[in-house]
């Protein structure tokens, strides 16, 4: 399984408008505008996916690795761009600015875009393919989807990409 993303430009860098220098943004002005993604060569078995996009090289600033969006029980290969803020057929878990940006867990489930305060930084999309739809609800936390996934994952692939500060 791999996956693929338009988002990402030939240098291998997100482009501008999944991050701070976009045009769409959320309370406190969190990029909302998100990424699109494709899912190639999954299992045949694979009864839904689960997104995680996050940011290791935030470790240093704040402590944590930076979740920046969590999809889960979505059961289609292809995302288009933006679609976390009209998400109907998908989950979406609460990303760090819950518990950074004071937050309700409504606000922070959805994209939470790019904005590297102290230099450029990687961020990582995960995909993973599972043998279930898992029992979940919008809102829900990184720690409750990993448990969830447990024993499920028949695949992952990973792409990763800079954004510069």
């Amino acid at each position: 399984m791999y996956i693929t993303s338009e988002g990402l430009d030939a240098r291998g860098h997100w482009m501008d408008i999944y991050g701070k220098r976009g045009t769409q943004f959320g309370k406190d002005d969190m990029p909302t505008y998100s990424i699109p993604l494709a899912i190639h060569d999954a299992p045949i078995e694979t009864k839904s996916y689960v997104i995680i996009f996050d940011d290791m090289d935030a470790v240093p600033v704040c402590g944590f690795v930076w979740i920046h969006w969590l999809v889960a029980n979505l059961t289609r290969t292809h995302l288009e761009e933006n679609e976390s803020s009209n998400a109907q057929d998908f989950l979406q878990g609460v990303n760090s600015r819950y518990s950074h940006d004071n937050m309700t867990r409504e606000e922070a489930s959805v994209y939470g875009g790019m904005a590297p305060p102290d230099k450029s930084h990687r961020y990582d999309l995960k995909v993973y393919a599972l043998d279930t739809l898992l029992s979940l609800e919008n809102g829900f936390f990184y720690n409750e989807l990993r448990r969830a996934m447990e024993g499920h994952v028949l695949a992952e692939a990973s792409l990763s990409g800079i954004y510069d500060a």
